[in-house]
């Protein structure tokens, strides 16, 4: 079985966590978001998988490589212009012989890939899409199926009174290679809006699978910290390269499991008054000082230092983040290398990308960013 992944956006709603890192290599659990689909499409059967690049593709192929480390065989087309989705995979149509998957390369989902291809090959499918259902379907693309799934027609962000369905484009689909020959050649071209209603209007069989797997687009840091709190209280499941614990095939952070809902790295230090409030994840070589609080859900790449009376309540930080004595992080993002001095408080919401350093006795508010190399001289921001 083949993929295709489509890995080359911008991220520009994650800003700015992906100013210098592509959105697909983002960590999940301390390990790339990348690095866990492609493992999991392993686990699923996958043997090859192309991979759509486009912003900071050295990055990608520096981590992955031709994928011999990961079990898959790795593909890195050429794009000498932006294709859009159908035609980044058009640009591989060459080497798609049989039924294949298509990944949006920003979707979190523990959606079963056996059964989605074991229904589009019953239904006789040239084109199946992976539906999931939305509260609010005004902001998507809605899908209207008759009763056997076929798909009738797409109706891009209906006004409310108009949505006849909540059942919108999941980012996953599974296509007949022959539908790839009604993608121009070397052109922009987009599934969403140009493929797939094309197929429908030609009466080429197209189906939705409407799927109530856990779903998140990555997109926005507000999703990007709720994926992490769903995985550690077991709201979505997601195989990927961890062992597997619970009823719902939570992943398993790495490391041992020292408590219930506590998961440490090699080579931690946890000074022995340290409240660690389950579940927490801390990656290896984690040092945490005398009287510092660590609330779940939590986690905490490699190499972080909290200190002494510090406190990290459902915050989600990357490698080598230092957190001075006495400082506050609630339910904040925080990238690698960040320097958060004493008695900083850093409130919910808010996003300290990669390399940004905050002088002690600032005070940021919710919802504060910073973007790369900031740095904060003390006293800067204060409580109003």
């Amino acid at each position: 079985m083949k993929a295709v992944v489509l890995a080359g956006g911008e991220g520009i709603r994650l800003r700015p966590l992906t100013s210098n890192l592509p959105k697909p290599m983002i960590p999940i659990l301390n390990r790339p978001f990348l690095e866990r689909l492609l493992l999991r499409l392993k686990e699923h059967g996958v043997g090859e998988v192309a991979l759509a690049l486009s912003y900071l593709p050295e990055v990608v192929k520096s981590r992955f490589g031709d994928g011999d480390g990961l079990g898959v065989r790795l593909f890195y087309p050429q794009e000498e212009r932006p294709l859009g989705t159908a035609g980044a995979v058009k640009n591989w149509a060459i080497h798609l012989n049989d039924a294949f998957f298509v990944f949006n390369g920003d979707i979190f989902t523990d959606l079963d890939l056996g059964q989605v291809l074991r229904f589009h090959r019953e239904k006789q499918a040239k084109a199946t899409i992976v539906l999931t259902q939305v509260e609010d379907p005004t902001a998507y693309g809605v899908v209207e199926m008759d009763p056997s799934g076929r798909v009738k027609r797409f109706v891009e962000k209906p006004p409310a009174d108009q949505a006849n369905s909540r059942w919108v484009n999941a980012g996953t689909y599974v296509l007949e290679p022959e539908v790839l020959e009604h993608i121009p050649a070397g052109k922009h071209s987009m599934f969403e809006r140009g493929l797939f209603p094309l197929l429908v209007e030609m009466g080429v069989p197209v189906y939705g699978y409407p799927s109530r797997a856990y779903w998140m687009d990555l997109g926005t840091p507000r999703n990007y910290l709720q994926v992490h709190r769903d995985l550690l209280l077991g709201g979505a499941s997601f195989i990927g390269g961890s062992n597997l614990v619970g009823q719902r095939s939570m992943v398993r952070p790495d490391g041992e499991m020292v408590q219930e809902g506590v998961w440490v790295g090699a080579g931690c230090r946890i000074a022995p008054d340290v409240r660690l409030k389950p579940p927490v994840a801390l990656g290896p070589r984690c040092v945490v000082e005398s009287g510092a609080q660590v609330l779940g859900p939590l986690v905490m790449g490699a190499e972080c230092i909290v200190g002494a009376g510090a406190v990290v309540d459902g915050a989600l930080l990357w490698d080598r983040v230092q957190v001075g004595p006495k400082a506050t992080l609630t339910r904040c993002i925080v990238a690698g290398g960040v320097v958060v001095g004493a008695g900083v408080t850093v409130g919910p919401g808010c996003v300290l990308a990669d390399g940004v350093v905050v002088e002690e006795g600032n005070h940021l508010g919710d919802g504060v960013v910073l973007w790369p190399g900031k740095h904060l001289e003390a006293g800067s921001l204060t409580r109003a």
